[in-house]
């Protein structure tokens, strides 16, 4: 799909994309709602704009449609499996019995899934950073958590849309 194409969709149909990239409902229907784009930095402006306006409870949905980090992903379960899958591929055997740990003490702390930009990091490097933030306060977390979901739902468009970097 392009840029052209995704302006193109009917309401519903462009919703159901857009949530791919952020799995916050209220995010994608504002986005849905606000095509057509003309560009693709117009598309990246109206996206952080969009996720500017979300609360505590649109982060958490957009964080539950998260694969945990270490989990065994098929690339073959659709666009958004995929997309995990490939921004995964730094973490190894090695570091799963670890992360599923981690994740398990991140997420009993925090109450959500551990959230970060995977796309280029090993398993190493993110098992560090979650346990960098697990010092950090609760709502410190969240919004760190946001940042990272912000940063995914920005590569994520891009790979939408057909470009490889936004």
């Amino acid at each position: 799909m392009d840029l052209e194409a995704l302006n193109a969709l009917g309401e519903e149909r462009a919703f159901e994309e857009l949530v791919k990239c952020c799995g916050s409902s209220r995010w994608a229907r504002a986005m849905a709602a606000r095509r057509p784009f003309p560009s693709m930095d117009a598309l990246l402006r109206e996206a952080e704009a969009a996720f500017e306006t979300l609360g505590r409870s649109d982060w958490l949905e957009a964080f539950a449609a998260h694969p945990r980090i270490g989990d065994r992903l098929e690339s073959s379960g659709g666009t958004t499996a995929s997309w995990s899958a490939a921004e995964q591929a730094g973490v190894g055997a090695a570091s799963r019995a670890r992360f599923e740990r981690r994740n398990g003490d991140y997420e009993t702390r925090f109450g959500h899934t551990f959230i970060v930009c995977a796309t280029g990091r090993t398993g190493d490097e993110m098992l560090t950073i979650l346990e960098q933030r697990m010092l950090n306060n609760p709502e410190d977390e969240l919004r760190q958590a946001a940042r990272e979901q912000q940063q995914i739902t920005r590569l994520r468009l891009a790979k939408l849309v057909g470009r490889l970097h936004p």
